[in-house]
């Protein structure tokens, strides 16, 4: 079994794999070489001296400082990798040696002597880690795919992860995923199982919205210099790798300022990638204005990719199969071809997800300023379609009457550390809905052609950093404006004094000719009948006219629907 499921995660280490044994608990890795290129780093690893085995999924970035630190308490060291040092660092501190640790994760220990079994995951959820227990065992991996390679998994879909789907723009919080037999464990948590099956979980962080005098108090440039300086330092942790490292570069102020600080380092021959594909109803599909204008700025080694139509639906089914779960971003086919080609070049990229999230550069931030109904106001610019719309596009034995997606958002709202209505959705966006859509996206995307993406806005520091700043910093000049002034001291000001750009796949958004025939054959077909998930009338209204249910995100309700019934059919459920 522990064969079936590594080998469905080939792709995500293509270099090499392993499994260790030990009575009842059994690791399995596939490894893509980054740090210490050696058979010394292969996984699943195990401390003989320490009674330990680690299978691992990351990269801890400040692992050198933290394997000097642990050398000074006399450990001694037989590679030269993250891995050990995650070990060492387990053995030294217990369960607390995640908050030590500056990267993304998730890994899984067993401990000889004990038994016990300690599972872990990122602040961010960077990495992830789905779980599914049957006949008496617990079985997890990177991907959920590789659960249900087993064949022990419960498929049925989660009612309540559906409304969340349809409503939260298809972000589904954890524990929860699309099937009821699959859970994910939540970001920031360590979950302790014993021998017996007892199970604990601790919250090791939380992003705290609270401020001092001080913080209300700090001038607009100070936040700019201090912003620049924990950006500057999350690009550099970024670059620690055996192998070259290189940007995903949209022409956006995100990733153009990664290029922009990586230059500053001194990195000579940086390659550089970009994509762009045709225009559709009008609506232009790429952004290689911008990105050339970086890439000629600081002279990369440029690579700039054109997607045709054609190709960009050749490639949708292995996109589908690249998925954990069903994400309706139309990027998911960009990021999907953009990291074919990258990892022809390369094995580490660095990426700018997660700015919009900590800096407030989305459009439903602003009207939350002064909102005296901070729910209903993000529902209205965020949610998909509310609870009484859903109820005409499902079919009633899928309809919940518990708005589960709203009560969802209220909850959070509801916690403390977060007083100002922005604030609160800020930490909605980037603790959940940045964990199960961009992050994911990205992860699944990239990861799906043995490429590491690495994500420098989502440095912990940085984030805890910018959640002290007031929210009238984050949302002048459009969004994002405190970093925009930072980035003002690094890169050229045409590429931040420019209309906010998306990923643009036209094609997907408004689907006509054989884009409509693939969704109309996926929700016609005998499985979608016999699932009968969406209400039939619905469906024909859709098929009628794909341009007239455009979500208040720009989504298409069409593309949202075909997503899902493809994604089932595609994993074979």
């Amino acid at each position: 079994m522990l064969e079936r499921m590594t080998g469905v995660m080939t792709p995500r280490g293509p270099d090499s794999g392993g499994v260790v044994a030990r009575g009842p608990v059994g690791f399995g890795h596939r490894r893509l070489k980054i740090i210490d290129l050696t058979n010394k780093a292969e996984q699943p690893m195990v401390d003989a001296d320490l009674g330990l085995t680690i299978a691992f999924n990351g990269c801890i970035y400040n692992y050198p400082e933290l394997r000097e630190e642990l050398a000074g308490l006399g450990y001694r060291f037989f590679s030269h990798g993250d891995t050990e040092v995650i070990l060492k660092a387990y053995h030294a501190w217990g369960i607390d040696c995640v908050k030590r640790f500056n990267g993304m994760f998730a890994f899984a220990i067993h401990e000889r002597d004990s038994g016990r079994v300690v599972l872990a995951r990122d602040r961010f959820g960077i990495k992830p880690l789905y779980l599914a227990e049957a006949d008496g065992a617990l079985m997890f991996a990177s991907s959920l795919p590789a659960l249900v390679a087993t064949g022990k998994v419960d498929v049925t879909i989660d009612r309540v992860a559906l409304q969340h789907y349809m409503t939260f723009h298809a972000v589904v919080p954890a524990p929860r995923t699309m099937l009821k037999g699959v859970r994910k464990l939540p970001p920031a948590t360590v979950r302790v199982i014993e021998p017996d099956g007892a199970q604990k979980d601790t919250q090791f962080w939380r992003l705290d919205f609270t401020r001092t005098p001080a913080d209300v108090a700090r001038s607009a440039e100070e936040w700019r210099d201090m912003v620049l300086a924990s950006v500057r330092q999350a690009v550099r942790r970024r670059m620690v790798a055996d192998v070259p490292v290189g940007v995903l570069l949209s022409g956006g102020v995100d990733s153009s300022v990664i290029v922009g600080l990586l230059a500053e380092e001194g990195q000579k021959g940086l390659m550089t990638f970009s994509i762009g594909f045709e225009e559709a109803n009008g609506e232009k599909g790429d952004e290689f204005v911008y990105s050339d204008l970086i890439a000629r700025h600081y002279d990369t080694d440029h690579h700039k990719i054109f997607i045709p139509s054609a190709r960009m639906l050749e490639a949708l089914p292995a996109t589908i199969g690249a998925m954990s779960e069903p994400m309706v971003s139309y990027d998911n086919v960009g990021f999907f071809l953009l990291s074919q080609e990258v990892a022809k070049h390369i094995k580490v990229v660095q990426s700018g997800q997660g700015a919009d999230e900590i800096f407030g550069g989305y459009h439903w931030y602003p009207p939350l300023a002064s909102s005296n109904a901070p729910v209903d106001d993000y529902a209205r610019h965020f949610f998909d379609r509310d609870n009484g719309r859903l109820g005409t596009h499902l079919n009633p034995e899928w309809h919940l009457m518990r708005d589960e997606a709203r009560a969802f958002v209220e909850e959070h709202f509801a916690m403390p550390g977060a007083d100002d209505p922005v604030d609160k959705a800020l930490r909605l966006d980037s603790t959940v809905m940045l964990v199960d859509d961009p992050v994911k996206r990205v992860d699944n995307m990239t990861m799906a052609w043995g490429l590491e993406a690495r994500v420098p806005f989502l440095d912990y520091e940085l984030a805890e950093l910018a959640a002290r700043i007031p929210s009238e910093h984050k949302l002048s000049q459009g969004g994002k404006g405190v970093l925009k002034e930072a980035a003002r001291q690094v890169i050229p000001h045409e590429v931040i004094d420019r209309k906010k750009g998306y990923f643009p796949v036209p094609a997907l958004k408004y689907i006509e000719g054989p884009t409509l025939e693939m969704v109309e054959a996926a929700l016609t077909s005998q499985k979608a009948r016999e699932r009968g998930l969406f209400d039939q009338r619905y469906l024909e209204r859709l098929f009628a006219d794909p341009k007239s249910a455009i979500t208040p995100l720009r989504g298409s309700e069409l593309w949202q629907v075909a997503l899902l019934e493809m994604w089932l059919q595609t994993h074979g459920l």
